[in-house]
């Protein structure tokens, strides 16, 4: 029991950083109906931005998860009226290559810079308690409740907010909603900075838990964090909170009782079982189609 609960505890940290991810795919998902397969590469530039705070500035760990969150947010901004933008009346074949065509240039820019793994330098004194005979540190507790923080105040913006009135109208029917008088674009990168900032505190957070980073470490995460959206019902941000800790319950879990290479094996296994019996995801509903 004490090593399963450790295992937990394990589960519900890897869980909080897929559901952040996550949850950038699912709010752009919402919008505009797109994938945005760059979201695991901003989630390394969020990474490398902590490296950079920490390491050059000299930054404590606040004003380091700021810097990186801010300075995501108005990349993923950027992103979308350069490369997105032009798009949204194209097929969404288009969308999906130039997403592809974007993470592939974050990766290759950010080689340029930095060809090698980086060690993130500790940013908070980490440590450890025993209750019960299972260790808790004091990373995984800032890990965990940072996470649900901002998971919760996500939540609220989005279903208390007039700007998450907008975001869910748009959602609903974006071609009526400019009548109404919302101003679409700027919704649009309101969401694309909340998704992208949710991934740069994610990379921050794993950057410190996982200390050794590099360039293409966005790849193999944001194909997780999308596994997690798809499980939980991609659209719905309360999905994709739920789906990231499944998947990170699943993956620490196959890794404590089973060998350790099965682990991607399991996850992207529970994506296709998931899909042939929920196509929708747990809390996923269907689009109506609007004739």
């Amino acid at each position: 029991m004490t090593y399963f609960l450790q295992q937990l505890l394990n589960a519900m940290q890897l869980g909080s950083i897929y559901a952040l991810i996550a949850l950038g795919y699912t709010m752009v998902y919402g919008i505009l109906t797109m994938i945005n397969f760059a979201h695991g590469d901003l989630f390394m530039v969020g990474a490398f931005l902590c490296f950079i705070a920490a390491t050059f500035l000299k930054l404590p760990f606040v004003p380091t998860l700021l810097l990186s969150m801010a300075g995501v947010a108005l990349l993923g901004v950027a992103i979308e009226r350069v490369a997105y933008k032009p798009l949204r009346q194209a097929p969404r074949v288009s969308a999906v290559i130039t997403a592809l065509g974007v993470g592939l240039f974050l990766e290759n820019f950010t080689l340029v810079f930095s060809p090698y793994p980086q060690h993130v330098p500790a940013l908070i004194a980490n440590r450890t308690w025993t209750i019960g005979g299972v260790s808790i540190s004091s990373l995984q507790i800032i890990i965990i409740l940072l996470s649900i923080a901002l998971m919760i105040i996500l939540d609220l913006v989005v279903r208390r907010t007039m700007v998450g009135m907008a975001m869910r109208a748009i959602s609903w029917d974006k071609s009526i909603v400019p009548l109404m008088g919302v101003p679409l674009d700027l919704i649009i990168s309101i969401t694309f900075a909340i998704g992208t900032s949710l991934g740069a505190a994610a990379g921050t957070m794993y950057s410190l838990a996982f200390p050794v980073i590099d360039p293409y470490m966005g790849i193999l995460v944001g194909w997780k964090a999308f596994i997690s959206a798809v499980v939980g019902g991609i659209g719905n941000i309360r999905g994709a909170m739920i789906g990231g800790f499944i998947l990170g319950g699943v993956e620490i879990m196959v890794a404590a009782f089973m060998p350790s290479t099965y682990r991607d094996f399991v996850a992207f296994g529970l994506l296709l079982i998931l899909l042939i019996f929920r196509p929708y995801g747990i809390l996923g509903k269907p689009r109506p189609q609007k004739v």
